[in-house]
């Protein structure tokens, strides 16, 4: 049972750099995606005309 309980804290405390970066992720994921929609809409362009 101690053993359980301290993976269970190994892993909730090494979670909190993860659930961050996911965090950071998300927010700047819309201007992603944004750029990319963009990028792909200019080179359909391109090889359009």
């Amino acid at each position: 049972m101690r053993y359980l309980i301290t993976i269970f804290l190994l892993i909730a405390v090494s979670g909190c750099a993860t659930w961050n970066g996911i965090k950071q992720d998300t927010k700047t994921g819309a201007n992603w995606t944004k750029e990319k929609v963009h990028e792909g809409a200019t080179y359909v362009e391109k090889k359009t005309q």
